[in-house]
């Protein structure tokens, strides 16, 4: 998650009991009415309990989904390009 959106989604779970696992997270976002592409971002987080906020960012910020592109764009010295 690009880091905006990071902060959008701290700002929305500022409340929730802590700590929480991701369940947890993710019902309170949804009762918040968190966007889609937030609710998103949650769904990737591992399955374990965070105990701040800030535990909570640190994740997403490191969660990237990988880029289709890297997979049908092999580099060259790999030998598939």
């Amino acid at each position: 998650m690009d880091p905006s959106a990071v902060a959008e989604l701290k700002a929305l779970l500022n409340g929730v009991d802590l700590p929480a696992d991701k369940a947890a997270l993710l019902e309170y976002a949804v009762r918040q009415r968190a966007e889609p592409q937030l609710l998103h971002g949650l769904r990737l987080l591992p399955e374990r309990e965070f105990e701040s906020l800030d535990e909570v960012a640190e994740e997403l910020l490191r969660v990237q989904p990988a880029r289709l592109d890297d997979y049908t764009n092999p580099a060259a010295e790999s030998g598939g390009g």
